[in-house]
This record gives structure tokens, sequence and C-alpha cells, in this order.
């Protein structure tokens, strides 16, 4: 087997790019997110190692020596960090001729011609999931056999092999949390609305959800959504907890966990066998949820240690939900949110500026909807035109964008690239602001903010310096504009 290294590369100064990241950007409150996509293949494959270099903020110069007699170099790539990933693979090759270099994620997966004539460093690319792919390659498969791939001949021509079939056996991966433990710094990795230190991971990949705009089911995890077993999750909890004991709370990091509620009400009841939900136990539990789980649903996970739902709202105006096919009625996910309150389980809400149909009074529909539902947390995002997505071939059609791929500032700093007649990049871009200091510079939310602060030192901690860095993401967003 060859020697592999797999790689998340140096890149922005706070830059959360990995493979676990729902946006490849710096955020308004410093986060990192666990580079499963690396892990799966890294615990895959004998004698690997993994080195996450943004979250542990590692340059070249501290890893360069990583490289050195490496058979394989796995690169983890994304529109916004391409041309870097690129100046990273010239590097490795400069270094270590010898290597063969590919790269995986989403960008490659939708461009994978277009990626290899980037740059001869590249040797190979893969195409949709890449778990058994890696492994081939690993082995020592000649290119010419291993399905999945796009790669260069000797003779510099471009061979795209044949599609690999879609894994549907989703025990037959290994744990990915053993090789968090073995390669990365568990503290690295944090989040504001989640517990620190977490681990996060997945039961199963997929969405059946149609959302013009995410990015991974259009490209790699498709919208059938293959599951593990509860067993099988089960165990990996059971690692967790007995591996990495300082572990505050799991998520699960599944599209969207909650859309299959049968089966999210037995792993919550599985999870609370283990103590998850009873009083003194040190862990709970956190996932991605679309914002119409009934409420005995609510209920069950809630009793066996749900803390924390990340939610998609996108946007509080009906037409432009029904334009994104985001699947989800206004009122249908204010009832949700009503009985996430009274239930006592707390919502981090995302929310995206630009998206079709949108004006300046749709944003402060929003804006309003968002006071009035109240989550916890939110993030506001500026609507990203990603290529593979229905909402970039939407936008090339239409001329809101040209469709560079420069969807961010040098400094990493999220652009707003839809531009409309009725209401250009400026102002969406500006709206970002505006929102974020209508929701959280209301005495209610300075209240609930500073109560919670006082009853966690952590938390005191955590929220002050969070305080610091959000004041200097809104300072970054006047010098961008």
């Amino acid at each position: 087997m060859k020697s592999t290294l797999f790689l998340q590369a140096p890149s922005f100064d706070g830059y959360d790019g990995g493979a676990g990241a729902r946006y490849q950007m710096k955020r308004e409150v410093k986060s990192f997110w666990y580079p499963t996509w690396l892990a799966q293949p890294a615990a895959m494959v004998e004698g690997s190692k993994l080195i996450d270099a943004p979250a542990h903020d590692l340059s070249w110069d501290d890893i360069a020596h990583e490289v050195d007699g490496r058979d394989l170099v796995i690169l983890h790539t994304s529109t916004p960090s391409f041309n870097q990933d690129v100046r990273t693979a010239e590097l490795i090759k400069a270094r270590n001729p010898k290597a063969l270099i590919g790269m995986i994620g989403a960008k490659v997966a939708v461009e994978s011609e277009k990626a290899l004539a980037a740059s001869t460093a590249i040797d190979f690319v893969c195409r949709n999931e890449f778990d058994f792919t890696i492994v081939d390659v690993a082995n020592g498969m000649p290119l010419r056999e291993v399905d999945g791939i796009s790669w260069r001949d000797a003779d510099g021509s471009i061979v795209h092999n044949r599609d690999r079939k879609v894994l549907e056996d989703m025990d037959s991966l290994p744990f990915v949390s053993p090789i968090y433990k073995r390669d990365l710094t568990i503290e690295k990795y944090f989040g504001g609305y989640l517990k620190h230190p977490y681990v996060s991971f997945y039961t199963g990949r997929g969405c059946k959800s149609r959302c013009t705009f995410c990015l991974w089911p259009q490209t790699v995890g498709g919208h059938n959504y293959r599951t593990r077993s509860i067993a099988h999750v089960i165990e990996e909890v059971k690692y967790v907890m007995e591996n990495i004991p300082q572990t505050k709370e799991i998520f699960f990091d599944d599209d969207t966990l909650t859309d299959n509620a049968p089966r999210v009400e037995e792993l919550a009841v599985a999870l609370g066998k283990l103590g998850f939900g009873k009083p003194g136990f040190p862990m709970s539990w956190s996932c991605n949820a679309k914002a119409n789980v009934p409420r005995k649903t609510l209920e069950v996970l809630k009793a066996n240690g749900l803390r924390l739902l990340l939610v998609g709202y996108e946007s509080g105006n009906q037409q432009i939900l029904h334009n994104i096919k985001k699947g989800l009625r206004v009122d249908v996910a204010r009832q949700f949110t009503k009985d996430c309150h009274e239930l006592g389980i707390v919502i981090h809400g995302t929310f995206i500026l630009g998206l079709p149909g949108e004006t300046e009074e749709t944003i402060e529909e929003t804006i309003n909807y968002a006071k009035e539902i109240d989550p916890h947390t939110i993030q506001v995002s500026l609507a990203a035109p990603y290529p593979g997505t229905f909402l970039y071939k939407q936008a090339m059609d239409n001329g809101w964008f040209d469709g560079t791929d420069h969807l961010l500032t040098d400094g990493g700093n999220q652009i707003a690239q839809l531009s409309y007649e009725h209401l250009p990049a400026p102002v969406i871009f500006d709206k970002v602001e505006e929102f974020y200091k209508r929701f959280y510079f209301r005495p209610s939310k300075i209240g609930s903010i500073v109560w919670e602060m006082v009853r966690d030192w952590d938390m005191m901690k955590r929220r002050l310096r969070e305080g610091v860095e959000f004041f200097d993401f809104l300072r970054r967003r006047k010098v961008v504009a």
C-alpha cells in the first residue's frame, strides 16, 4: 500500500474550508469543522496520516517535510480555495516529484477536466464519492483501472474513467473518530453554538431535499439518503465516550438527520440508553434539521439528550422558499420553532440573502421573521453560486453573475456574487451587517446572552472572545465594501 498523506492545505488565516464546512469562508465568529470527508478514506488506508493545516494554524513551511517519502498525497479542495490548493500541489510536486497527487471535493467532482488543466502537478481528481476510489489508488491499482476518477496520461491527455457505483452499504465504512484522535487536536475544532470540545460525524449521506443552492447533495452526496445502522452509529458514539472523554457534544452532520423521523427517534432512544439526557451526564448531542419536525418527534429527541438543532430557514418569504425548492412553509417553520422553544431545544438558525426573487422588501421580511421566531444564534450568508448547483446554472443563464469562481476576497471573506437589476450586489452585501445588528443588538437578545454568560464561566470567556471576533468581522466588511 502506498504511503499516503491526506491534506487540508494551508489557506487564509481563520479560513474554514474543510469538507465538513457548508460554506468555505472566514466566518463572523471563528469556527472549524472536522475534515470528515478526508478522515473517512484516511481510516481505510493503512499507515496514512491526516493533516488539517488551517484548523491547526500550520503553514507550508510547517508541513513541507510531511510530503517527503510519500507515494500518494490527497488534497481536499473547494471552489474558493482551489487556486491556493493548486499552488500547494505544485510545491509538493517540486519537493517530491515521485508523489502521485490527487484532489477530492465538490469543485473537482463537477469540473474535473478544468481542474486537471489548471496544473500538471495534479495527477488525478475524484468524481462523486471517493472513499473506495482512494483505497484502490493507495493499493497500487493502475489509474486507468480505477472507477470514478479523471486523470492525466503519460502523454498529457486527460482520461475520464467510468463512474463508480454509489455506495449503499454505509456500515462498510470505518469510524472517522479514531482518525480524529490519532491525527487531530480535538480542541482546535469549535463553533459558536456548539459546546466545546465537540466531535462531529455522519450517520448517513445524501439529502432528499432539492434546495437549488446546496452544494453537497448536487455534487457528491446525491439525493438518496443512505444511512448507517443505528447499532453502527452507537458503537462510534461509544468510541468517542471512551476514547475522547473530553467531548461535551456530538454533532451528527447528516444534511438533514430529521428527514427520517422514525430513524432519528430510534437513534435518540439508543442514545438515551447510553445516558444522554440523564441528569449529570457529561455529553449532549445536536444535528442539522429542517424546520418541519413534528412536535412528538422533538419530544423524543429532547428526552434523550438533544440540546441543539442547526436549522436552515434561509428566508422568511414564502415565494423565495418556493424559488429555491426548499420544500418548506413559513407557517410550519414558525410552529416548529415555537415547539422547540417550549421544549427547551436550542436553535442556531441560518439565513441566506440574495437568493432568486430577493428584494429589499423580502430582506426586510426575513429580518423581521428572524426577530419574531428568535433562534438563540444565527448565521447570515450571501447566496453563493457554486459550480454544480442549479443556482449556478440559473445565475449564468440569467446573467446574475459572470461565472467567476472568486467567491471570496483575498483574505477569505465572502463576496456578494449575485446581482440583480432591482437589487445590486453592494446592497445585498450591506444588508448582511444590518441583519446581524438588528438581530443581536436588541435588549432581549443581549439580555439572554449576558444571562448565559453569568451562569457559566467557560461560556463567559467564549462569548467575550466571540464578541471581539464579531466586531472585527464587521470592521473587515467595511474594508471589503
